[in-house]
Protein backbone atom coordinates (compact mmCIF):
# COMPACT_ATOMS: atom_id res chain seq x y z
CA UNK A 1 0.00 0.00 0.00
CA UNK A 2 1.37 3.40 -0.82
CA UNK A 3 1.56 5.94 1.91
CA UNK A 4 0.03 9.42 1.43
CA UNK A 5 1.72 12.71 1.64
CA UNK A 6 2.13 13.92 5.18
CA UNK A 7 2.79 17.38 6.43
CA UNK A 8 5.38 17.83 9.13
CA UNK A 9 6.55 21.15 10.51
CA UNK A 10 4.55 22.94 7.86
CA UNK A 11 6.45 21.30 5.02
CA UNK A 12 5.03 18.59 2.79
CA UNK A 13 7.00 15.52 2.18
CA UNK A 14 6.30 12.58 0.08
CA UNK A 15 6.97 9.52 1.94
CA UNK A 16 8.61 6.73 0.18
CA UNK A 17 6.36 4.13 -1.04
CA UNK A 18 6.30 1.07 1.09
CA UNK A 19 4.56 -2.14 0.28
CA UNK A 20 2.20 -3.73 2.74
CA UNK A 21 3.35 -7.32 2.46
CA UNK A 22 0.26 -8.74 4.16
CA UNK A 23 -2.14 -7.32 1.60
CA UNK A 24 0.07 -7.50 -1.41
CA UNK A 25 -1.12 -9.72 -4.25
CA UNK A 26 1.19 -12.61 -4.97
CA UNK A 27 2.97 -12.87 -8.23
CA UNK A 28 1.64 -15.29 -10.80
CA UNK A 29 4.54 -17.72 -10.19
CA UNK A 30 3.81 -17.87 -6.46
CA UNK A 31 0.08 -18.40 -7.11
CA UNK A 32 0.75 -21.37 -9.38
CA UNK A 33 3.14 -22.91 -6.83
CA UNK A 34 0.62 -22.44 -4.02
CA UNK A 35 -2.15 -23.96 -6.11
CA UNK A 36 0.06 -26.94 -6.98
CA UNK A 37 1.00 -27.40 -3.28
CA UNK A 38 -2.65 -27.22 -2.21
CA UNK A 39 -3.61 -29.86 -4.81
CA UNK A 40 -0.80 -32.12 -3.62
CA UNK A 41 -1.84 -31.61 0.02
CA UNK A 42 -5.46 -32.43 -0.82
CA UNK A 43 -4.34 -35.50 -2.77
CA UNK A 44 -2.22 -36.64 0.20
CA UNK A 45 -5.18 -36.05 2.56
CA UNK A 46 -7.52 -38.00 0.26
CA UNK A 47 -4.95 -40.79 -0.02
CA UNK A 48 -4.56 -40.86 3.78
CA UNK A 49 -8.37 -40.84 4.19
CA UNK A 50 -8.70 -43.73 1.71
CA UNK A 51 -6.17 -45.86 3.58
CA UNK A 52 -7.95 -45.08 6.87
CA UNK A 53 -11.31 -45.99 5.31
CA UNK A 54 -9.87 -49.21 3.93
CA UNK A 55 -8.45 -50.08 7.35
CA UNK A 56 -11.78 -49.38 9.07
CA UNK A 57 -13.68 -51.44 6.46
CA UNK A 58 -11.30 -54.37 6.97
CA UNK A 59 -11.74 -54.10 10.73
CA UNK A 60 -15.53 -53.95 10.35
CA UNK A 61 -15.53 -57.01 8.07
CA UNK A 62 -13.38 -58.94 10.54
CA UNK A 63 -15.76 -58.07 13.40
CA UNK A 64 -18.85 -59.03 11.36
CA UNK A 65 -17.22 -62.34 10.48
CA UNK A 66 -16.40 -62.95 14.13
CA UNK A 67 -19.98 -62.15 15.19
CA UNK A 68 -21.36 -64.53 12.54
CA UNK A 69 -19.10 -67.32 13.80
CA UNK A 70 -20.08 -66.68 17.41
CA UNK A 71 -23.78 -66.76 16.48
CA UNK A 72 -23.28 -70.07 14.66
CA UNK A 73 -21.39 -71.50 17.67
CA UNK A 74 -24.15 -70.33 20.01
CA UNK A 75 -26.87 -71.84 17.80
CA UNK A 76 -24.97 -75.16 17.65
CA UNK A 77 -24.54 -75.18 21.45
CA UNK A 78 -28.25 -74.43 21.92
CA UNK A 79 -29.26 -77.28 19.60
CA UNK A 80 -26.81 -79.65 21.32
CA UNK A 81 -28.20 -78.72 24.77
CA UNK A 82 -31.78 -79.23 23.54
CA UNK A 83 -30.83 -82.63 22.10
CA UNK A 84 -29.11 -83.67 25.36
CA UNK A 85 -32.13 -82.52 27.39
CA UNK A 86 -34.44 -84.54 25.15
CA UNK A 87 -32.20 -87.62 25.54
CA UNK A 88 -32.16 -87.11 29.31
CA UNK A 89 -35.96 -86.92 29.42
CA UNK A 90 -36.32 -90.05 27.33
CA UNK A 91 -33.74 -92.12 29.18
CA UNK A 92 -33.79 -90.67 32.74
CA UNK A 93 -35.99 -93.54 33.93
CA UNK A 94 -33.72 -96.22 32.46
CA UNK A 95 -31.99 -96.94 35.80
CA UNK A 96 -35.31 -96.96 37.66
CA UNK A 97 -36.89 -99.35 35.17
CA UNK A 98 -33.80 -101.58 35.25
CA UNK A 99 -34.24 -101.90 39.06
CA UNK A 100 -37.93 -102.78 38.62
CA UNK A 101 -37.41 -105.50 36.00
CA UNK A 102 -36.62 -108.24 38.58
CA UNK A 103 -39.96 -107.48 40.25
CA UNK A 104 -41.73 -107.95 36.93
CA UNK A 105 -39.83 -111.21 36.37
CA UNK A 106 -40.90 -112.48 39.80
CA UNK A 107 -44.55 -111.64 39.11
CA UNK A 108 -44.42 -113.51 35.80
CA UNK A 109 -42.92 -116.57 37.49
CA UNK A 110 -45.57 -116.45 40.23
CA UNK A 111 -48.36 -116.33 37.66
CA UNK A 112 -46.94 -119.28 35.69
CA UNK A 113 -46.53 -121.46 38.76
CA UNK A 114 -49.68 -123.04 40.17
CA UNK A 115 -49.20 -123.23 43.92
CA UNK A 116 -51.27 -123.33 47.05
CA UNK A 117 -52.77 -120.09 48.38
CA UNK A 118 -50.25 -120.12 51.23
CA UNK A 119 -47.28 -120.33 48.83
CA UNK A 120 -48.84 -117.70 46.57
CA UNK A 121 -49.18 -115.33 49.50
CA UNK A 122 -45.58 -115.79 50.64
CA UNK A 123 -44.42 -115.33 47.01
CA UNK A 124 -46.41 -112.08 46.71
CA UNK A 125 -44.93 -110.85 50.00
CA UNK A 126 -41.44 -111.51 48.65
CA UNK A 127 -42.28 -109.66 45.43
CA UNK A 128 -43.64 -106.70 47.42
CA UNK A 129 -40.45 -106.62 49.49
CA UNK A 130 -38.39 -106.74 46.29
CA UNK A 131 -40.41 -103.82 44.87
CA UNK A 132 -40.04 -101.78 48.07
CA UNK A 133 -36.27 -102.33 48.00
CA UNK A 134 -36.04 -101.21 44.36
CA UNK A 135 -38.10 -98.07 45.06
CA UNK A 136 -36.12 -97.37 48.22
CA UNK A 137 -32.90 -97.29 46.14
CA UNK A 138 -34.51 -94.51 44.09
CA UNK A 139 -35.16 -92.46 47.24
CA UNK A 140 -38.80 -93.41 47.91
CA UNK A 141 -39.73 -93.40 51.61
CA UNK A 142 -43.09 -94.25 53.19
CA UNK A 143 -44.59 -91.61 55.49
CA UNK A 144 -44.95 -92.95 59.05
CA UNK A 145 -48.55 -92.88 60.31
CA UNK A 146 -49.46 -95.43 62.99
CA UNK A 147 -49.43 -93.76 66.43
CA UNK A 148 -48.06 -90.49 64.99
CA UNK A 149 -49.59 -87.05 65.55
CA UNK A 150 -51.58 -85.75 62.59
CA UNK A 151 -49.49 -83.43 60.37
CA UNK A 152 -51.48 -81.68 57.61
CA UNK A 153 -48.29 -81.34 55.52
CA UNK A 154 -47.90 -85.15 55.35
CA UNK A 155 -51.33 -86.61 56.15
CA UNK A 156 -54.82 -86.25 54.74
CA UNK A 157 -57.61 -86.83 57.26
CA UNK A 158 -60.41 -88.89 55.75
CA UNK A 159 -62.31 -89.44 58.98
CA UNK A 160 -62.34 -88.07 62.54
CA UNK A 161 -63.19 -90.71 65.17
CA UNK A 162 -64.48 -89.79 68.64
CA UNK A 163 -62.48 -91.79 71.19
CA UNK A 164 -61.04 -91.59 74.67
CA UNK A 165 -58.45 -94.30 74.06
CA UNK A 166 -56.06 -92.11 71.99
CA UNK A 167 -54.74 -88.56 72.28
CA UNK A 168 -56.45 -85.80 70.36
CA UNK A 169 -55.28 -85.63 66.71
CA UNK A 170 -53.43 -88.94 66.91
CA UNK A 171 -53.57 -91.16 63.81
CA UNK A 172 -55.61 -94.26 64.45
CA UNK A 173 -55.45 -96.03 61.11
CA UNK A 174 -53.72 -95.70 57.77
CA UNK A 175 -56.14 -96.09 54.84
CA UNK A 176 -53.61 -95.45 52.09
CA UNK A 177 -49.86 -95.17 52.48
CA UNK A 178 -48.21 -91.85 51.64
CA UNK A 179 -44.74 -91.45 50.15
CA UNK A 180 -41.91 -88.95 49.94
CA UNK A 181 -39.27 -88.96 47.25
CA UNK A 182 -36.16 -87.92 49.16
CA UNK A 183 -37.45 -84.70 50.82
CA UNK A 184 -40.38 -84.00 48.49
CA UNK A 185 -43.91 -85.17 49.21
CA UNK A 186 -45.26 -87.39 46.43
CA UNK A 187 -48.55 -88.35 48.00
CA UNK A 188 -49.99 -87.65 51.47
CA UNK A 189 -51.09 -90.58 53.61
CA UNK A 190 -54.86 -91.01 53.97
CA UNK A 191 -55.66 -91.59 57.62
CA UNK A 192 -58.31 -91.80 60.32
CA UNK A 193 -57.63 -89.33 63.13
CA UNK A 194 -58.72 -89.44 66.78
CA UNK A 195 -60.81 -86.67 68.29
CA UNK A 196 -60.53 -86.72 72.08
CA UNK A 197 -62.26 -83.77 73.68
CA UNK A 198 -61.28 -84.89 77.19
CA UNK A 199 -57.52 -84.71 76.67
Amino acid sequence: MTSIMARTNGKSEIESRELDTEHELPSSNETEENRQGAVETRAADVSGDNTEIQRLKAERDALLDRIARMQADFENARKRAARELQDYREYALADAIRDLLPVLDSLERALKTSTSPKDLRSGLELIRKQLEDALSKLGLRPIPTQGEAFDPRLHEAIEMVETTEAADHQILEELQRGYKLKDRLLRPAMVKVARNTKS
